[in-house]
């Protein structure tokens, strides 16, 4: 079979030493130097609702944890259903809930023996795409593949390297959703699945099944289990010139949004600057002193 263009984009890419990994790290040393918390492997229940204002969270283990504001940053789909039933049906979530969203992912994780393997001639991104024609969000047309390992050794033991090769959103929520994550059906189905991106894998690295040491197949089911995605999505199927992304505010006090479901849109740059408007939408001023220290910190 044939396959159209491969492109090599710059090896110039924004690759934090150490990995995303790096600035989770950062983040939560920012949060907890201002006094504070994280909680991990906390699911929320609900968001507490007194006298018409969110004042709080309830945990799964039925823990309460108030607060001046709730800043959340669930998906529209997924937010809606935190909230009581009287709230959750008016107009406003209402709205929210109906926004169409994108299709999910395939994920191939590879960590890879890089023994005689030339990794300088290699790019740290690589995107595969079969037919200009069908566009990026065929199925089965558009793969994207990036090896950070290229560009920072210590992401992987010596003599070894990293990879991650994706779809992007092109996997339909539907050929998933019934099946058991345990049972051989979805172990089947995902070794299928899989195979269009081991073949433009080979492009790159002709070997690279022979290499390999561990790999890690994700599904939409491994995306909605893992990042408590609705339908395992991207977030908001909303197209340029159509309709707008939500803004951070709520029509319930107390309660302000973040994420991929809000303005400026999907993907990490927007959600960044998603988080400083929601964090200006409390009326705690915090813009200001925000932006001071980003001209601080690229003088």
């Amino acid at each position: 079979m044939m396959f159209g263009e491969f492109y090599k984009p710059s090896a110039i890419m924004d690759y934090p030493v150490g990995g995303v990994k790096s600035l989770v790290e950062v983040l939560c040393t920012g949060l907890q130097k201002h006094g504070g918390e994280l909680r991990l492997r906390t699911p929320i229940e609900e968001i507490l609702v007194e006298d018409g204002r969110a004042v709080g969270v309830l945990t799964a283990k039925g823990h309460e944890v108030r607060a001046s504001s709730v800043i959340c940053n669930l998906s529209a789909w997924d937010m809606v259903k935190l909230l009581p039933s009287k709230i959750a049906k008016s107009s406003w979530c209402q709205d929210r809930s109906e926004m169409p969203p994108t299709k999910s992912f395939m994920h191939l994780h590879v960590g890879f023996d890089a023994t005689g393997l030339e990794m300088q001639k290699l790019q740290p991104h690589y995107i595969c795409l079969k037919d200009w024609q069908r566009g990026v969000e065929a199925e089965e047309n558009a793969v994207l593949i990036s090896i950070p390992s290229v560009e920072d050794s210590t992401l992987a033991p010596d003599g070894c390297g990293v990879l991650h090769a994706y779809t992007p959103a092109t996997e339909p929520w539907e050929r998933w959703q019934h099946l058991d994550r345990k049972s051989d059906e979805y172990k089947a189905l995902k070794d299928q699945r899989a195979e269009y991106l081991w073949k433009q894998l080979e492009r790159v690295i002709p070997d690279i099944r022979q290499r390999t040491k561990v790999q890690r197949i994700g599904t939409p089911l491994t995306h909605q289990r893992f990042l408590r995605r609705h339908q395992g999505s991207y977030g908001p199927r909303i197209k340029a010139g159509e309709a707008e992304f939500p803004g951070a505010s709520t029509p319930l006090p107390g309660l302000v949004l973040c994420g991929d479901s809000c303005f400026p849109g999907i993907g990490v740059p927007a959600v960044a600057g998603s988080g400083l408007l929601a964090a200006h939408a409390t009326g705690l001023k915090t813009l200001e002193p925000q932006l001071k220290e980003l001209e601080r910190l690229f003088k």
